[in-house]
């Protein structure tokens, strides 16, 4: 399926308003496989003719790694800058695929000024399920075994566990809770920053260690809903030479293989 991207600035020229902006994030926009799933879930908004649009190169990153690693005077220029374009536009609403981004734009901008309705595209599908809207066939996942890990910036920081969650069930699959889920789930290190250091003193790399958790269940798939949960896990699962038989997918790719699209 051919998919269309709208930016906003072309169609503020034209005189339109988009519903919704997609904010695609650092990941989305230029890790390889992160931008698999920036287009499955841009392929979703088209087929279900969604009014959105893209800031395209005046997204700049949310600044999110920046504060988290004490950079605060580079976390606030960034943050300031896209402050003033989101503005600029009058945007009122916002989804992201990524939980960092979704977090840092809706808890921390507020307080510099950028108020809007942000949503995780967890929930964001989740409703268009609920309303109707997108309608969910289970093709080849239909059956199979699918776990999820939780991303910790989505659950611990924002409690959302139950949206991801609704969109696998509604593929028809069998979803499998491991122990240490919920508000019970270990990092995948990513939110630590493991993914962009050297690893902290200790025996075992944590995304092994979550990974080993995952595998528990013997997972035909493992569902995540962020970027560096994705490359984390994915890691996990080539050091058990596994990658042939469990596959690492985000939700949105899961929704757009089940359809299709």
């Amino acid at each position: 399926m051919q998919y269309n991207v709208p930016v906003l600035s072309e169609l503020v020229a034209e005189g339109k308003t988009p519903d919704v902006v997609f904010w695609v994030g650092c990941a989305g926009s230029f890790d390889q496989r992160a931008q698999r799933v920036t287009v499955a879930f841009t392929k979703i908004l088209n087929r279900l003719q969604i009014n959105f649009a893209v800031l395209g190169t005046e997204e700049a990153c949310t600044g999110d790694p920046a504060r988290r690693a004490g950079n605060e005077f580079v976390f606030q220029m960034l943050a300031q800058q896209n402050i003033a374009a989101l503005n600029n536009y009058g945007v009122k609403k916002i989804v992201t695929t990524c939980p960092h981004c979704f977090n840092t734009l809706k808890n921390e901008y507020p307080a510099l000024g950028g108020n809007y309705e942000v949503v995780h595209h967890s929930t964001y599908l989740q409703q268009l399920i609920n309303e109707g809207k997108l309608k969910v066939e289970g093709g080849t996942f239909k059956g199979k075994k699918i776990t999820y890990h939780d991303s910790c910036y989505l659950g611990r920081a924002n409690d959302i566990y139950e949206a991801p969650r609704a969109v696998i069930e509604a593929l028809d699959a069998d979803l499998v809770e491991i122990k240490k889920c919920k508000t019970n789930g270990l990092c995948c290190g990513a939110g630590g920053g493991q993914m962009f250091k050297e690893d902290e003193p200790g025996k075992k790399r944590i995304n092994i260690e979550r990974t080993e958790q995952l595998m528990e269940v013997n997972p035909d798939v493992i569902a995540v809903a962020c970027p560096f949960c994705n490359t984390m896990i994915t890691d996990g699962v080539k050091n058990e030479n596994k990658q042939d038989t469990i596959k690492v997918v985000d939700i949105a790719e899961l929704i757009a293989q089940a359809n299709s699209y």
